[in-house]
């Protein structure tokens, strides 16, 4: 049989009503089977429907269906088997209760037995039905028959993802857990439907991509307006409690009321949230709009106002989605607001305001003390001029001092309008100009020209955990580009320490506040005094000048993982015992010439001409070498006098950890002696 009728699925009923009136009468047994049914938005398949009187006189109703596709439930495919009494009360009215199972319905929605309930008033022109998985869960729906595309319904206690079919037509996203109690009414059209509700949602938890929550609370109201073209979704309540993911804010709302406001627009893939509003008292208030890629990418997001008081909003918004960056653990105070507006092609404006605000690294790489005042940006025009103050910031330990810098946006760049110099240890930190224009090229977004002058290497050496030694630090850079995450400065640092000069240029620093940054440079060494230098770091004294070079050095979280370094002292000078003890250690060799070990005890130090020593990390492996190749090994030290002394390296590849190893015991005083 199939049947094409104008009316609704619930024209079903009303047949299976008429053939029951004549079973009633009769007395007899009555069944009604046909391959599919068809009526608009409705496709049955495999329809089996008996009524038959019981022990009891009433009639029993058995209705089993193979398949049920119903657009308006969002059903594909689900099985229904459906037992129950029938009573005719009067000639126009009849009620059915029994149980109800569902095979494959979204959401799990009675896939085990659940109650089922019926009224069908002909002569009211009402159709009720009642479902229930428990002793308190029921939803129920109630339509006029002439009108069966006007639904209304009841929710109490009903598990959340009942409701994943109906909303299936307005949102892709799953609904998991969680209960819903309220009321809602619903018109279906051809093309789609609209709706309204007022609803309570207990632990609710949905994943929906860029919108998914886990355990929220939510009571309030909800507009559905969905056709062939697009969908929307309007919310406006309060929330308690829970994890949200609204876009790229991600909340631990508080057990007290927080207030949520957005609409949703979903077309051809797309998603866009407009007239977002939220607002947690005394912690965050925002208010904009926000819109998705297809595949779930932020596209843009509007924020016409954001204000934000700490620590609370960190621990509640920031926490999760700032360590995604790297920055973990951070301790925060103070306020910040202001606006933002990004665009397909980047940033659009922004405006920060900060009030006295205070933030910590958990790690140590940065501090930032009592920064106060505003930035202004805006990618066209000109924006009034702002200053911003702070009393003092440190980054990886070493201390800046305070400092007040003034800005003006103009023609979409943010500039200094005047030198800004900051003390650091004992020197001075000077940023002569400082441009930032994020709708340039990648290389051309930032531009500065800064000094360092006169920095006390002995406090800086401390401030670092290194061993104290004196000198100072300065430099110039004449320029600086950032290119996806990494800063490559221009010009130089020149340090100032042991009597002579190391100069370190080509630095970079990628990802400097994330996970694992990365240095790089070329570092060069000027008449060093080894004199100085050994007594520093108590290697064994050496006395004469050091000159070479670490070219490529490269750290990743601040240690090593590739150089070429190549040490030289060739100006003469001696070296004590210990010292020749040592460098035998680094090269795995041992003493060459014809010195024996007893006569070689009779003395404290030794004249030498030349001391070379090369390493090129690779990996974790340091390729070693030395003046020039000798006795197949290389040689470390070429003496000079008597008793002549000849260091000679035999390992030509070292393990970096091991080499590491054998100069930590050589500065402790643990390396090998010559007996």
């Amino acid at each position: 049989m199939n049947l094409r009728s104008s009316r609704n699925y619930c024209a079903c009923w009303m047949l299976l009503a008429i053939s029951l009136l004549g079973a009633h009468t009769a007395r007899a047994a009555t069944s009604v089977q046909a391959a599919s049914v068809v009526l608009p938005g409705v496709a049955l398949k495999q329809v089996d429907g008996t009524l038959a009187p019981d022990a009891d006189g009433q009639l029993a109703l058995h209705l089993s269906i193979a398949s049920a596709d119903v657009d308006a439930l969002g059903w594909k495919h689900v099985g229904v088997d459906l037992q129950g009494t029938l009573i005719r009360s009067r000639s126009d009215t009849w009620y059915c209760q029994g149980r109800l199972t569902l095979r494959g319905a979204p959401g799990g929605m009675l896939r085990k037995s659940g109650r089922f309930g019926l009224i069908l008033d002909i002569g009211a022109n009402t159709l009720q039905l009642d479902l229930g998985d428990g002793k308190d869960e029921t939803v129920s729906l109630a339509l006029p028959l002439d009108q069966t595309t006007h639904v209304q319904a009841q929710f109490i206690h009903v598990p959340l993802a009942w409701l994943q079919g109906p909303l299936s037509h307005a949102w892709s996203g799953r609904l998991k857990r969680g209960s819903i109690d309220g009321t809602m009414a619903m018109d279906f059209f051809p093309d789609g439907l609209q709706g309204a509700a007022s609803l309570q949602l207990s632990k609710a938890s949905f994943d929906g991509g860029s919108v998914a929550g886990e355990g929220v609370g939510l009571k309030g109201r909800l507009k559905i307006d969905v056709n062939a073209q697009r969908s929307q979704i309007g919310v406006s309540g309060t929330l308690r409690g829970g994890d949200l993911l609204l876009g790229p804010v991600y909340a631990n709302l508080p057990a007290h009321a927080t207030q949520l406001a957005f609409d949703l627009t979903s077309q051809g893939g797309s998603m866009r949230v407009d007239h977002l509003s939220f607002s947690d008292p005394r912690t965050l208030s925002l208010a904009g709009g926000f819109i998705f890629g297809a595949d779930g990418s932020l596209h843009s997001m509007t924020l016409n106002r954001f204000g934000a008081r700490f620590p609370a909003a960190y621990q509640r918004y920031g926490k999760t989605w700032l360590s995604t960056l790297g920055l973990n653990d951070l301790k925060t105070d103070g306020g910040l607001s202001g606006a933002l507006v990004l665009g397909a092609n980047g940033m659009r404006a922004l405006r920060l305001q900060a009030d006295q605000f205070d933030v910590r690294d958990g790690a140590g790489r940065f501090r930032v003390h009592g920064l106060n005042g505003e930035l202004d940006w805006n990618r066209s025009g000109t924006r009034p001029a702002t200053a911003m103050s702070w009393k003092g910031m440190d980054l990886y330990r070493i201390p800046l001092g305070g400092g007040t810098s003034h800005w003006r946006s103009e023609r979409g760049v943010l500039r200094l309008t005047s030198a800004v110099t900051v003390p650091v240890l004992g020197g001075q930190l000077g940023i002569q100009q400082f441009a930032w224009q994020p709708g340039a090229s990648e290389g051309d977004r930032v531009d500065m020209t800064s000094t360092v002058t006169g920095v006390d290497m002995s406090k800086l050496s401390h401030a670092l955990g290194w061993p104290r030694f004196h000198g100072t630090l300065a430099g110039s850079m004449p320029g600086l580009s950032y290119v996806e995450g990494n800063i490559r400065l221009q010009g130089g640092l020149a340090l100032n320490v042991f009597d002579g000069f190391v100069d370190v240029t080509d630095l970079s620093l990628k990802h400097p506040f994330g996970d694992t940054p990365e240095l790089a440079a070329d570092v060069s060494l000027h008449k060093l005094n080894l004199g100085a230098m050994t007594d520093v770091f108590d290697f064994g004294k050496i006395t004469g000048e050091l000159h070479g070079g670490i070219r490529d050095l490269r750290l990743v979280d601040w240690a090593p993982v590739g150089f070429d370094a190549q040490l030289l002292a060739d100006s003469g000078g001696r070296i004590s015992q210990r010292a020749v003890n040592n460098l035998t250690s680094v090269g795995g060799g041992g003493i060459a010439g014809g010195l024996q070990g007893a006569v070689l005890k009779l003395f404290k130090s030794f004249r030498y001409d030349r001391i070379g020593l090369h390493c090129k990390l690779e990996g974790s492996v340091c390729r070693m070498g030395g003046l020039e190749p000798k006795d197949g090994g290389y040689l470390i030290v070429d003496g000079e006098g008597l008793p002549h002394l000849t260091v000679i390296g035999h390992q030509h590849r070292v393990s970096w950890p091991t080499l590491v190893s054998r100069l930590k015991s050589a500065i402790e005083g643990g390396g090998p002696k010559v007996e």
